[in-house]
Order: C-alpha cells, then structure tokens, then sequence
C-alpha cells in the first residue's frame, strides 16, 4: 500500500540544540513533514519567540505548516499557522476568536467523549494516544487501535496519532487510517540514526 507523501507530524526536540535548524532543514526537504510542533515546555515566552521566528522561514521555505503548541497568544504574536491545545489548555472556543481561521488542534487521549467535543468545536485536527511508550512526555493514557477506529468512524477530520512511534509500528498506524503520525524522539534522540537518516526509514 502506498501512503500519502507528507504524513509525519513532526515535533520538536524538548530543547533546542547548537545544530538544531541545519537538521531541521535536511529533515524537511525530504518533503515527508506536513506540520512541524514547537513544544518547548520549559522556556520562557521570549526564548519561544525567538526560536519560533527562525523556525517559522524554515517551515515556509518548505511548505510545512507551523504549530506552536500549548499558547495561542505565542502562536498570534509570530504569525503561526496554528496552535496546538492540550487538556490544560485555553479553551478552543477563546483560541478560536483569538486566532481567527488558523489551524487549531485537540488531544483527545484515548477519549471518544473528547473526540465529539472537539469536532463540535470545530478543530481543524484531533490527536490521539498514546500508542506506545514515549520518551518525549510520561504517557497517562494508552489508546489502541479500536480506539483509533472508534475516532475515524466520528467525523472525516485529520487524526494525528501519538506516542512512541518508530519504524517498528508506524505502518500499522497508517493501515488502520491515521492521517498523520506525530514523531519526536525517533527523529531527535535517535541513538543509531541522524534525524535526517531516522525520518528516511519511514516510507
């Protein structure tokens, strides 16, 4: 079977290191990454901002769409192309009015209640997870492949699987009609591959 080209929701390492913006150029010009997160949990606003504005040309150099996750007001203050919106996050109805028609994307876990929320809502996008074990966050809850089912059967919106995913178990994830795969650490803090080298084995 043959996916579509651009599948990867790619998410930023947790800190942004010396080499960072010459991998993030390799890893995007293989034309693989459809959105790219910044999710910098423990920076300050400005430090966010700063980086955002260098990834952002990077992104637009390589038609990836630009996420900021967890802040709307970060998110319009550099012209993002969206914002992603955890559980404690604003509520999507005030990111709506604050962002206008930008990209707005919803974790949902492994909640079909969360799901109709979102879609009533209007999310451009809903993430579910996590699949497997993950060295970016400390997974809380697990979500399978009935689940995944369960969230495609709702509503025809993008759904962004989360947590954990390689080489190893990213197909079975596609087969079963995610839209797109959210992958950080295989990518970041791969010890056998460069970043540029781990997103070529997803193909």
């Amino acid at each position: 079977m043959k996916f579509k080209t651009k599948f990867i929701y790619l998410i930023s390492p947790n800190k942004i290191y010396r080499n960072f913006y010459v991998d993030l150029k390799s890893v995007l010009e293989l034309n693989k990454v459809k959105f790219f997160q910044l999710r910098l949990k423990n920076s300050s606003k400005n430090k966010i901002i700063f980086i955002s504005k260098k990834v952002k040309k990077i992104c637009k150099r390589y038609n990836v769409k630009f996420i900021i996750n967890d802040d709307p007001f970060i998110a319009k203050e550099v012209d993002a192309d969206g914002c992603h919106l955890g559980s404690d996050d604003m509520d999507i109805k005030l990111a709506r009015k604050l962002l206008g028609n930008k990209i707005i994307g919803i974790t949902c876990n492994n909640s079909t209640k969360k799901a109709k929320e979102a879609i009533n809502d209007k999310a451009d996008y809903i993430a579910i997870g996590a699949f497997n074990l993950s060295k970016t966050k400390k997974v809380k809850k697990m979500a399978s492949i009935r689940d995944l089912k369960k969230f495609r059967k709702l509503s025809n919106k993008p759904i962004i699987a989360i947590g954990g995913i390689n080489q190893q178990n990213y197909k079975k994830l596609l087969l079963n009609k995610a839209d797109f795969l959210a992958i950080s650490s295989f990518i970041w803090k791969n010890k056998k591959f460069k970043p540029r080298e781990a997103i070529k084995k997803l193909k």
